[in-house]
């Protein structure tokens, strides 16, 4: 961990020296959206004084640098996550957004009454509803893979599951409401073996953990800037090519047409056929410097790091007295979530808030993750490459002062 700098890195994300109700902000909501370094802030006021313009349309001299910097964003997304083609990158609003995209013109071209769609028991809603949608559509069903009371999927369930009228397996990388990181290698494999194609949402994962769609051999792949230290309202989908080819386009308009008559339109090639319509020009631009944010540290040192942040959290936090976690998975990052005898985790939400410390209570858009342990919600306190052991120490401390006027 030779370049990892704790102290260099706070000092590139300068909110985290604001005050919050007159504390010290503790900012530990990673999982919703991570804070943003100089140099994506100072990327954005750089593309709207010295670039604004319409990308991939006009021959003037804005219109090409700006193209030219959303298409460099393309190339180091390609290179992040080792995709073999740049056409393979397809530009999105987040990770919600390409989901229903696979759901939309996957689903509605190659999923067909009776087939089945498999997802897992610890899904973002994100990757619920759009496919409960397609299933009202095309009379498929939902099959779902359990877990365990430590929040790890039965590998053995979801090996039963499989069959030849699988047809799509959708799950996530990274649990955003227990922090377990599902054995994703070999979900893709036992899919393939039944003729099944994989979605992963890597919205959780992609920050935290080096990922190669191609040695993964996943079919498609998303994730969200705004979780890894870029701007919000944009995102990523990867696809191989060959899906992506044989899939009808998403919406109409824009970037995605090749010609266009009254009788008859022409989609343009990949990757624009899936983006219709004027990008989020800025946002796309500005991703670039999310990633290379991430590249100058290392994803194995930020790994390294988070591990021993979490590691000393959970230490820490399991020594207050009524204290419950929710997942506690062998295989675990950036998540702790817990509950408190005699409290209710919004109540602990507020008291924490007053002492300028930010966790997000709730189901966070889990519900039938709560449902499975039988909870309301939890609190949840989620890390990032900032994070310091010290914070811990505020949160530890926030926490038992809640319980004292809580309990």
């Amino acid at each position: 961990m030779e370049k990892f700098n704790i102290d260099k890195i706070r000092a590139d994300f300068p909110i985290l020296k604001r005050e919050v109700n007159g504390k010290p902000l503790v900012y530990l909501d990673n999982g919703a959206t991570t804070q943003k370094p100089n140099s994506v802030i100072n990327s954005i006021v750089h593309y709207y004084t010295d670039m604004n313009s319409n990308v991939h349309r006009g021959v003037h001299y804005l219109s090409q640098i700006s193209t030219d910097a959303f298409e460099v964003t393309r190339k180091k997304v390609q290179a992040f996550i080792n995709a073999a083609e740049d056409k393979e990158i397809i530009i999105t609003k987040g990770s919600t957004d390409g989901i229903n995209l696979i759901a939309t013109c996957y689903g509605r071209e190659f999923i067909h009454e009776g087939d089945e769609i498999i997802i897992s028991a610890m899904e973002h809603h994100s990757n619920i509803v759009p496919w409960q949608m397609l299933c009202d559509e095309k009379g498929c069903k939902i099959r779902i893979i359990p877990m365990n009371d430590r929040g790890e999927l039965d590998m053995d369930a979801y090996r039963s599951l499989l069959n030849e009228r699988t047809k799509l397996v959708a799950v996530t990388y990274v649990s955003n409401a227990l922090g377990t990181i599902n054995p994703v290698n070999e979900i893709i494999s036992m899919a393939h073996q039944h003729g099944a194609v994989v979605l992963v949402d890597a919205a959780q994962a992609v920050q935290h953990i080096q990922i190669d769609v191609q040695a993964l051999d996943v079919d498609f792949l998303v994730f969200s800037g705004h979780k890894m230290y870029g701007p919000t309202g944009v995102g990523v989908l990867y696809g191989k090519e060959k899906l992506l080819n044989a899939m009808p386009p998403y919406q109409g308009g824009g970037d995605m047409i090749k010609e266009v008559t009254f009788e008859k339109t022409t989609y343009n090639e990949l990757p624009f056929k899936f983006e219709a319509g004027t990008p989020n020009i800025e946002a796309g631009i500005c991703l670039n410097e999310a990633i290379d944010y991430i590249n100058s540290i290392g994803l194995d040192n930020i790994e390294a790091y988070e591990h021993e942040l979490l590691q000393y959290a959970t230490e820490k936090l399991s020594q207050i007295p009524g204290m419950r976690f929710i997942g506690t998975a062998e295989q675990k990052c950036s998540v702790i979530s817990f509950v408190i005898d005699g409290t209710h985790p919004y109540d602990v939400g507020v008291i924490l808030d007053k002492l300028g410390i930010a966790v997000r209570t709730g189901h966070h858009c889990a519900q039938p993750v709560m449902d499975r342990f039988g909870i309301p919600g939890t609190i949840r306190a989620s890390l990032a490459v900032y994070n310091t052991k010290e914070e811990i120490d505020v949160l530890v401390a926030g926490i038992q002062r809640a319980v004292n006027m809580l309990v």
